[in-house]
């Protein structure tokens, strides 16, 4: 597969070249002409033009599949000229094409995009892969600038994130574990190609979903596009390094490919669509599954880069698997994985709660942002009086929880946002809760 290189476009990344015959599409002529026919059956498209921006493919490429179709009796001229695009002659399905497009669909409702090959699409992933994007420790520092971090956590989170290699972060809740690990997606910084769809053994398997996938906007791809001269394969999509985060909610069937039973199409699974980006686990041992379960499922595709899904048929086959894995947990990981688990997993980071200093400078930045006036006494009465009944153990959730909590107080009071020791009480009641039973 061809591809070029515009670094004002993708950050170097090289993009995918365009097909210049139908045959480059890497598709058989029957899949060409039975996507084009469904696309039409479905979307109000007329003219070469209108045909291609619904299927992903050049007007020349376009104008000859429809001539195919055409000669095979499956489409036939309207005999108008459209007059907004161009002069240009519309289509429309013949009797027999309706047919066939009615028995296409009856096969999978897919249509739309056109797909690109399994294989093909392999070889861009190999060209944008995680693993060569180099973190610098300033690039770092930048994406968690909004964050105060114990000292020495980049040190250890650079090596972690530069390798594309998986990373665990444990420790107590609340302490920032989720806002790192955005910080790491924010730290990739650059622009990948994302294929609407690929396609392996005649199946069609959606990959792109902007639930995941943040598109670059269409002006700004074509006007970086124009400058430097190139065209790319329509079929991709210039995205933003991608991030899957998931929670409480996963389970090994979204690691595996979607299969909508009424449509007949295939959705990618999650670690398909996160290629070239990250993929968060957030709360490692909420879900379900056990921990163990879920890191075992990964053991492979971890080691070797490619995972193994499969298709109604049964039918196995491997997929690349190219995303910086990051799995977040508050239970120690020695509780919750074997020996042989810890030892795929590259990176263990610990991230604990901060110290008073921090917890203070945590504080005051919250409140600054939020406009609640700080009083030294009212400070004071929170670290003497209520940190002292547990242990004087922080967590960098206290400071925007307790704030918000006075600023509920104060707008039901009608009074300003100013920070006294009785307003620390009442926050201070709502951060936990009180031990003992409820009497029925």
């Amino acid at each position: 597969m061809n591809m070029h290189v515009d670094p004002a476009l993708s950050g170097g990344v090289p993009a995918p070249a365009p097909p210049r015959t139908l045959a480059d599409t890497g598709l058989s002529g029957v899949m060409l002409r039975d996507i084009l026919l469904k696309t039409m059956f479905r979307k109000a498209v007329e003219t070469a033009r209108e045909i291609g921006e619904a299927i992903h493919l050049s007007v020349p490429l376009t104008q000859q599949l429809v001539d195919q179709c055409r000669d095979a009796g499956l489409l036939q001229s309207t005999g108008t000229m459209h007059a907004g695009a161009s002069g240009e002659m519309g289509f429309q399905l013949t009797d027999g094409g309706k047919a066939r497009a009615a028995d296409a669909l009856a096969q999978s409702e897919y249509y739309g995009a056109l797909p690109v090959p399994l294989e093909r699409y392999k070889q861009q992933v190999h060209a944008q892969s995680v693993r060569n994007i180099r973190i610098t420790r300033e690039s770092l520092t930048r994406s968690m600038g909004h964050l105060i971090l114990p000292p020495g956590l980049i040190d250890q989170l650079g090596p972690a994130v530069g390798s594309g290699r998986s990373v665990l972060m444990y420790g107590p809740p609340g302490n920032g574990k989720s806002s790192i690990a955005e910080g790491i997606r924010a730290a990739l910084g650059d622009q990948i190609w994302i294929p609407q769809a690929i396609e392996y053994a005649g199946q069609v398997i959606t990959v792109f979903d902007p639930i995941v996938h943040t598109a670059v906007p269409r002006r700004q791809e074509e006007g970086s596009l124009r400058r430097s001269g190139l065209r790319v394969d329509e079929r991709y999509v210039l995205c933003q390094r991608p991030t899957v985060m998931t929670g409480g909610e996963l389970s090994l069937s979204m690691l595996d490919l979607n299969y909508n039973a009424v449509a007949r199409t295939y959705q990618a699974s999650l670690q398909l669509k996160s290629s070239g980006g990250v993929f968060i686990v957030d709360d490692l041992g909420r879900q379900e599954e056990p921990p163990q379960a879920l890191i075992n499922r990964w053991i492979v595709p971890m080691e070797m880069g490619y995972d193994i899904l499969a298709l109604q048929s049964g039918e196995k086959f491997e997929v690349p698997f190219d995303t910086l894995v990051v799995f977040s947990t508050n239970f120690h990981p020695n509780k919750i994985f074997d020996v042989a688990a810890l030892r795929r997993i590259f990176f263990k980071v610990i991230i604990d709660g901060p110290s008073q200093a921090d917890f203070l400078k945590i504080f005051a930045m919250v409140a600054k942002k939020k406009k609640m006036k700080l009083s030294e006494g009212a400070l004071v009465h929170l670290l003497k009086t209520k940190y002292p009944t547990i242990k004087n153990v922080y967590a960098n959730y206290h400071a925007p929880f307790l704030i918000d909590q006075m600023i509920a107080v104060c707008d039901f009071e009608g009074i300003p946002y100013e920070m006294t020791p009785e307003l620390v009480d009442r926050a201070w009641e709502n951060l936990f809760v009180k031990e003992g039973d409820i009497v029925h």
